[in-house]
């Protein structure tokens, strides 16, 4: 690839990690304002949280695949993780525009809070560093790929993970 190619196709996806890190968060804000008047036809949180608790197990078994030197596997486990990390979000806002917010009301409040708060921030925080670890691959900037792998691992992996856990924390307290 050229030098002139390369460095288009990296303006061309910065710019897009951009637009798109601004207006996920806004529109999900904007649709959580949203409610519709309409029933689901299942209990989505349950769901969600199994597939919060998949990306988790995926996103791991993505980096013992890739420290196997098995790069294929790892590719398409981090396609398949990218996947379900739309899917949850789809689900997500689903459910907030159909359903009414639920309080937590048991004793570990601050725990749960300090679990949720960091969840949620965390859960934004990702998006640019999932996009620009991901367009890093595809321009086949392995380097820099593996630079920030580093840190969007553990950030998305904490982020799976905590999201089952609030969904355990929570789950009591659904009408």
């Amino acid at each position: 690839m050229n030098t002139n190619t390369n460095t288009q196709d990296h303006k061309k996806y910065n710019t897009l990690i951009i637009i798109l890190s601004v207006v996920i968060p806004i529109v999900v804000a904007i649709l959580f304002g949203v409610k519709l008047d309409i029933e689901l036809p299942i209990f989505l949180p349950p769901v969600y949280a199994v597939i919060n608790g998949i990306t988790a197990v995926v996103l791991v078994l993505a980096v013992w695949q890739i420290k196997k030197g098995n790069q294929r596997a790892h590719e398409l486990l981090m396609k398949f993780a990218i996947g379900l990390s739309l899917l949850f979000l789809v689900m997500y806002v689903l459910y907030h525009m159909t359903s009414d917010s639920t309080s937590y009301q048991g004793s570990y409040g601050a725990i749960y809070y300090t679990i949720l708060i960091s969840h949620i921030i965390l859960s934004v925080a990702v998006i640019p560093f999932v996009l620009i670890t991901y367009a890093r691959a595809i321009t086949q900037n392995f380097k820099l790929h593996k630079k920030i792998a580093k840190i969007t691992y553990p950030i998305w992996l904490y982020v799976a993970v905590t999201g089952v856990i609030v969904y355990l924390m929570i789950s009591p307290y659904y009408n």
